[in-house]
């Protein structure tokens, strides 16, 4: 999000909705930290190098905001939230009830069903804004490539029946 700010200093209507994002979204690493410790998880462990999808994928936003239109870092939030809304409260659901974990180890997850669906809305009236064809293509490209980058994120998570004794 700061890189993209930096990379858009010069679009005002860009840099505010970079503002509210960043003031939103800092500190919600520790949340995470707390709910997987809460669930009975490492929390260090979880802080350590991530996933090969996890790199490429951020990689990828890096790279385009970096060389590319930086105002393709709003396909991005278009993924993470429209998934977020999709997934986290329904998915907290499930998980907590089929591992029997207790409700403090979703405490990120829940809020953030409700409060992507806000985040949505502003994200849909700022997308209107965009009158830039070259904005909105960047836009559409970030968006196609993070959801096949975060598919990828599943896609590698290893199914406990198919683990392998050491």
């Amino acid at each position: 999000m700061q890189e993209a700010r930096a990379r858009l200093s010069h679009r005002p209507v860009l840099v505010a909705a970079l503002d509210e994002y960043i003031e939103e979204e800092t500190g919600h690493e520790f949340w995470i930290l707390e709910d997987i410790e809460a669930a009975g998880g490492d929390s260090m462990a979880a802080s350590k190098a991530p996933s090969p999808a996890t790199r490429a994928m951020v990689e990828h936003a890096y790279e385009t905001i970096r060389t590319g239109n930086p105002a393709a870092f709003f396909g991005m939030v278009y993924v993470l939230e429209g998934t977020s809304i999709a997934m986290a409260s329904h998915g907290a659901g499930a998980v907590q009830a089929s591992l029997g974990l207790p409700d403090d180890a979703f405490h990120y997850l829940t809020s953030h069903g409700a409060l992507d669906q806000d985040h949505m809305v502003f994200f849909e009236k700022l997308m209107n804004r965009i009158d830039d064809p070259e904005d909105q293509r960047a836009i559409i490209d970030m968006a196609n490539a993070m959801f096949r980058l975060f598919g990828a994120l599943f896609a590698g998570i290893e199914l406990e029946a198919t683990r392998v004794p050491a």
